[in-house]
């Protein structure tokens, strides 16, 4: 008989790459029944897997506890707040990485001018296959890009009879404009957004360090999405109008199925290394507790520097007592005694 699933190595319980993409909450209790999370709700108690998720979305009228809070932190699984159908994401838990090395790198590309240009061109030619994109410029890649994106529009318009007359988006109000189609196309890229986040942030890497886009706390995320959009998103949505599905949570559900049937989330998580490790070459996703230095690079963590010569001499006059601060605030509960049967109870003081 196989071991259980909470028995894996604990390094094949962050491999992103098995997990489910997504799970969306909503209106339920969530709470942890040993290694499971147990969704409740007046209809349903859904017991999932924590280790096999890559991310937890946790919608509008969802409460959640502390016990499960801890063991999605445990398993690795990234928890996200955000509005009705993950419109929009409020906060964010840690994901599956544990090390920096990958974001150490994203930042070291980002900053200088012609890696960023490299990693820019990589993302493009991955939109044009078999075409030299290594000597354009960003204004040529652009133009290259409009021009590729106007196609695609064209083509699904033939494809499926539905007539199209260009994009109507209002940022920060994605859904309020544009006809049936272009509800849909938003509605699409919103969810790719989320899977991408998802994979982004378990892998270590910065949404907002961004090559192509930038000036956005999701700018990396937007880079990684636009591979994808003229394959899944906007096909998707020409499809849903044709057959009259016209909700945005077709568009939502459709962009699920078709992500699961072709495992995205594994092709996802290849590209963002390929364009950020030096020629391929995986960066280890290593904790480690170092203290940056100018001179050495980098010294040990968890040591008391305090008796070595290039410790500056300090007094006990020196030291600042911690305290939480006059306009800090506490809302602690009562605390839990035991009870007759030795659980533990709440405490009636």
């Amino acid at each position: 008989m196989a071991d259980i699933w909470w028995k894996a190595h604990p390094h094949d319980l962050h491999r992103i790459t098995d997990r489910v993409s997504s799970v969306y909450i909503e209106r339920s209790h969530i709470d942890r029944d040993e290694n499971a999370v147990v969704i409740i709700n007046k209809r349903d108690t859904v017991r999932v897997p924590a280790a096999m998720v890559a991310v937890m979305l946790i919608g509008p009228g969802t409460r959640v506890t502390h016990g499960a809070i801890r063991l999605l932190a445990d398993s690795g699984t990234a928890v996200c707040w955000v509005g009705e159908q993950g419109v929009r994401m409020y906060a964010s838990g840690l994901g599956p990485s544990r090390g920096s090395g990958l974001l150490h790198r994203q930042a070291w590309l980002v900053t200088r001018p012609r890696e960023r240009l490299g990693v820019a061109r990589a993302m493009y030619g991955m939109r044009f296959p078999g075409e030299d994109v290594s000597t354009m410029t960003m204004q040529q890649l652009r133009g290259r890009e409009g021009a590729r994106v106007r196609k695609q529009y064209q083509l699904h318009s033939r494809r499926t009879g539905v007539p199209w007359t260009g994009r109507d988006y209002r940022p920060g109000d994605a859904f309020a404009t544009g006809d049936d189609l272009n509800r849909l196309l938003s509605a699409a890229n919103t969810a790719l957004y989320g899977i991408c986040h998802a994979v982004i942030v378990g892998l270590g890497a910065s949404p907002g360090l961004g090559f192509v886009h930038t000036g956005s706390a999701t700018s990396f995320v937007m880079d990684i999405a636009d591979l994808y959009k003229a394959e899944y998103t906007i096909p998707l949505a020409f499809d849903l109008t044709a057959k009259g599905l016209t909700d945005e949570r077709d568009a939502r559900l459709g962009l699920r199925d078709r992500i699961a049937e072709d495992k995205l989330l594994g092709r996802i998580v290849k590209d963002i290394k390929n364009l950020l490790s030096p020629d391929g070459v995986d960066i280890p996703d290593i904790e480690v507790n170092e203290l940056w230095d100018e001179k050495l690079g980098s010294v040990a963590g968890g040591v008391n520097w305090a008796g070595t010569s290039e410790a500056p001499e300090s007094t006990l006059q020196d030291l600042i007592p911690a305290t939480m601060g006059e306009e800090h605030i506490s809302i602690i509960g009562p605390e839990f005694e035991e009870r007759t049967d030795g659980q533990p109870g709440a405490s009636d003081q």
